[in-house]
């Protein structure tokens, strides 16, 4: 009897459903706490991960305890002349492969090419013997102020009122004054008004001249609740490039229910959302490097 073959997808989504779950009580999640938001890289070749894999490598942090942003697969440690230790459990990441895909017909035009997802099993740093974090340094952006990235980005940002929101009509971003806001235990009142703009910028970069991200065709009545879950994600993926601490949403307790249904639904869901994000931050940091 053959032996069942691993799905990459419902295992990912599996781990961050059970992250989500586990965080909704205190609107903790799994964004805001795994390797203490720093972004994940790749051990040997500084490249950093990106989309789905962000928050599956932060979610496997925040599960098993682990400090460090670094991974890397079993070789790549060897490489490296280091060894995993006996006994740890690897997580896995993603990636997509495009294969060429022949129907029944002879015809050049009946061919398909289709993305093939492949698991790869990872090793968190703080698994292995023998590594000195610091002899490692990770492929960082050089970026400057916060304000000068959100600035050259060109977005409308109006401050004033109770409500941050994205306007698609006037294509404005409407923000409380900076003062109003306070911080948290886990972030300052200067990283929750960051990380509150960056979410709503996510937004911002939805229409058609942007990145033209319409999911009512993928979620249908869904959509609004998913486009939350993209800017949530895209903020997280740019505080974590900023070195921001992504501040705890309360008005998390109105989406979580419909995130929890549409992931549990569809194991590809989640995969959408991240990938979706990937792109908004992309677009933004293209933007604001002029």
């Amino acid at each position: 009897m053959s032996k069942e073959r691993f799905d990459i997808h419902q295992h990912l989504t599996d781990r961050i459903v059970s992250a989500i779950e586990a965080g909704a009580g205190d609107w903790q999640m799994p964004w805001h706490r795994g390797s203490g938001g720093r972004h994940p890289v790749n051990v040997a070749s500084g490249n950093k991960y990106r989309g789905v894999n962000v928050l599956g490598l932060w979610v496997d942090a925040q599960v098993n305890g682990y400090t460090s942003h670094l991974w890397g697969t079993y070789r790549q440690w060897a490489e490296k002349g280091t060894t995993v230790r006996k006994g740890q459990k690897a997580s896995y990441v993603v990636f997509y492969k495009e294969i060429e895909v022949d129907t029944d017909h002879a015809s050049e035009n009946d061919s398909k090419r289709r993305l093939f997802a492949r698991a790869t099993p990872v090793f968190n740093a703080d698994q292995v013997e023998g590594f000195g974090e610091a002899t490692t340094e990770a492929a960082v952006e050089d970026l400057d102020s916060v304000d000068t990235v959100i600035a050259r980005t060109g977005a409308t940002i109006v401050h004033g009122g109770g409500r941050a929101c994205f306007i698609p009509k006037l294509d404005e971003i409407h923000m409380p004054e900076r003062a109003s806001f306070t911080g948290s235990p886990t972030s300052s009142a200067t990283e929750a008004y960051y990380s509150t703009v960056l979410h709503e910028l996510t937004h911002w970069t939805a229409p058609a001249h942007r990145c033209n991200r319409d999911l009512s065709g993928r979620f249908g009545s869904e959509a609004y609740a998913m486009e939350e879950l993209v800017a949530e994600l895209g903020a997280a993926f740019l505080c974590a490039e900023l070195g921001i601490t992504v501040e705890p949403r309360a008005d998390h307790a109105q989406y979580l229910a419909h995130w929890l249904n549409v992931l549990k639904a569809d194991k590809r869901a989640i995969f959408t959302a991240a990938a979706k994000a990937a792109e908004a931050t992309a677009f933004i940091s293209k933007e604001s490097q002029g």
